[in-house]
């Protein structure tokens, strides 16, 4: 029986993808580097820190790998408070699909390899804090997706065994993430997130607004 759903946040909740790219293509600029565009679809789904230790030992960065952590996520929160933009958006679909299950008194969860404060900044703009019994990050565990244990971390401050969860992920590192942890998975195809390979996930949609309680429960 489904108790819980642990919603990734990037490319599930806040439409991030691009602006990540922004900011990621002007930092390896800034820094001097080139980095094919396979290499970058890599990094979709992990930690900051994991993106930077690839960087710093494939590139031999002189910065370390705090600094260059420190260096995305503070351009990151930058972008997301003065929304200068105005491209600070949820996915489509998504925050009815959050009131729903929550109505339905479904426990929900966010499992994202971002940060804390930048989990509690995009639940500030959207108003959806309280939606939410549990925040997992990927800066809490020792292993990044597709380890299990971010969603692992989440099912545990919910109160729930590993198979009462289903989690909605966007990418290739987190549906293994979810797979890893003994979860079901319904995954998100982001038309705006770099080629995933999504194939390992129990249902593949196209649209968050096709994402439904009927469907999870029948998972």
């Amino acid at each position: 029986m489904i108790k819980a759903v642990i919603f990734d946040m990037d490319g599930v909740i806040i439409d991030s993808e691009p602006l990540h790219q922004k900011i990621e293509v002007k930092m390896f600029s800034d820094l001097g580097i080139s980095v094919p565009f396979e290499v970058h679809c890599t990094f979709v789904g992990t930690t900051t820190r994991n993106m930077c230790e690839i960087l710093k030992k494939r590139y031999n960065l002189s910065q370390s790998v705090d600094e260059l952590v420190h260096m995305k996520d503070e351009r990151y929160i930058d972008y997301l408070r003065r929304n200068e933009n105005n491209d600070v958006l949820p996915v489509p679909g998504v925050l009815d699909l959050i009131r729903e299950l929550r109505g339905r008194g479904v426990k929900l969860a966010i499992g994202s390899s971002a940060p804390v404060r930048e989990i509690e900044l995009v639940m500030d703009i959207f108003n959806i804090r309280q939606y939410f019994a549990a925040v997992a990050s990927g800066e809490e565990v020792p292993k990044s997706k597709p380890a299990p244990d971010t969603f692992l971390l989440a099912a545990k401050k919910l109160g729930v065994r590993p198979e009462e969860c289903i989690v909605i992920e966007d990418s290739d590192n987190g549906v293994r993430a979810a797979q890893n942890a003994g979860m079901k998975c319904v995954a998100f195809r982001n038309p705006k997130t770099k080629p995933q390979d999504l194939s390992f996930a129990d249902v593949v949609v196209d649209d968050m607004k096709k994402i439904s309680w009927e469907l999870l429960e029948s998972l």
